[in-house]
């Protein structure tokens, strides 16, 4: 079998830490410009440099999106941006755009160019015209089967590697490419200002009848006809690992530390558990479903793998999240007293039961025992958003483990 990679997104440089602590083989994140998550915290020079120091360290790539449909005025720009990426040195860029793809060639041909998904990856064709561009990696459009995939890899070379995403949110728009946000706000999705439009409330008017808005019901909630079920693939990893994709790739690059550390590792595991035996992975199948159950989703699909049926396609549902857990920071430091040093994210209270969330896949309860600010005062709660406290826990814990709260059903 192919040696499998897991790809997991990073919004900044906290993210990508928690990212390559909870099991990613390789990073993709975005800098200050010309990717597609413009709403994105996004990586400076600095901190892109800081990240990708620490990847390496951990034996883990960092891939960087350059990945906008680009503009005449953006190309001097693209030029420059790609003269700074080449002393940064990531392992790869994420590229949809035929003029940014021959710029990277030209100027940082170093480093492995990777065909997003955007650039509509339907057939072996396609892979063959870029890899003889000299494209190392095209990423599947996501309305593929997985029969069509398996036959896009047995037509293209043996190292031209497949990237598929397995898990995440889902555009209702082919490849990704909407405009419906630049129609309606004129900010452009292809350039990475999407306003998501096809999650907003919308109401039909009879053309006889102007003025008169007419609500098309789905649930107490009212509807959202372009909004898709979040893909997920945690039960069909079999079906994944054996269909000739090289690297598995997670959606959410503007998600919390949280997040990416729930999916990353449950994957992980997933991965791990089915290389060393397909039984133990269909036995822990209930750790996996608990787990990634414990992030903020918007119900389950498996997509286009199985085929465009009514039970499997991309459905389209209703706009509520399902949330489980509130992210409360993450162990920055431990001191020799056991003083967990965070940043806080949301308020949690002296008294609290708390969980540690660990990369190894145990999860701890807790009670927070004490909590005290910069200058070592006793304080009950922590109400304020990125303040810096010391906690005592008064349990197992080390840098990069999460702390969390369950909500109350």
């Amino acid at each position: 079998m192919r040696r499998i990679e897991l790809l997991v997104p990073a919004s900044s440089l906290e993210v990508l830490k928690i990212a390559v602590i909870f099991g990613a083989d390789a990073v993709y994140i975005g800098g200050e410009a010309f990717g597609l998550r413009a709403k994105a915290k996004n990586f400076s020079h600095e901190d892109m440099a800081e990240g990708i120091a620490f990847a390496h360290e951990h034996g883990v790539k960092v891939y960087v999106t350059v990945n906008i449909l680009a503009h005449n005025q953006d190309l001097p720009g693209v030029r420059e941006y790609l003269e700074e990426l080449k002393g940064l040195k990531p392992d790869a860029l994420i590229i949809a755009d035929p003029g940014i793809f021959t710029y990277a060639r030209e100027i940082c041909p170093e480093i492995e160019c990777h065909i997003s998904t955007q650039a509509n990856n339907t057939n072996y064709e396609t892979y063959r015209f870029w890899y003889n561009l000299g494209a190392k990696r095209v990423v599947t459009a996501r309305e593929l089967s997985l029969e069509e995939i398996r036959e896009i890899r047995a037509h293209i070379p043996v190292d031209m590697e497949i990237e598929t995403f397995i898990h995440g949110a889902m555009c209702i728009s082919y490849s990704g490419r909407c405009l419906l946000s630049n129609y309606l706000v004129g900010r452009d999705a292809n350039r990475g200002a999407c306003t998501h439009p096809c999650r907003w409330k919308y109401s039909i008017v009879e053309e006889k009848r102007p003025g008169e808005y007419m609500p098309v019901y789905e649930n107490e909630r009212g509807t959202y006809i372009f909004n898709s079920k979040d893909l997920c693939m945690i039960e069909h990893m079999d079906d994944i690992l054996e269909s000739g994709i090289d690297s598995l790739k997670i959606e959410g690059r503007m998600k919390t530390a949280l997040y990416v550390a729930t999916v990353a590792r449950t994957y992980r595991k997933a991965i791990d558990d089915y290389m060393e035996s397909p039984e133990k992975y269909r036995n822990n199948m209930s750790w996996y479903q608990e787990q990634i159950s414990n992030c903020t989703y918007r119900q389950f699909t498996t997509g286009f793998f199985y085929g465009k049926t009514d039970e499997n396609s991309q459905i389209y549902d209703n706009n509520t999240y399902v949330k489980e857990y509130t992210y409360l920071g993450y162990a920055e430091a431990v001191d020799e007293q056991g003083l967990v040093r965070i940043t806080q994210r949301n308020k949690f209270s002296v008294g609290e039961t708390i969980e540690i969330m660990k990369p190894d896949g145990r999860n701890t309860e807790v009670t927070v025992r004490a909590i005290y600010d910069e200058e070592g005062n006793p304080v009950e709660s922590a109400p304020h958003p990125q303040q810096k406290l010391f906690v005592d826990l008064g349990g197992d814990i080390q840098v990069y483990d999460l702390l969390r709260r369950a909500e109350a059903e």
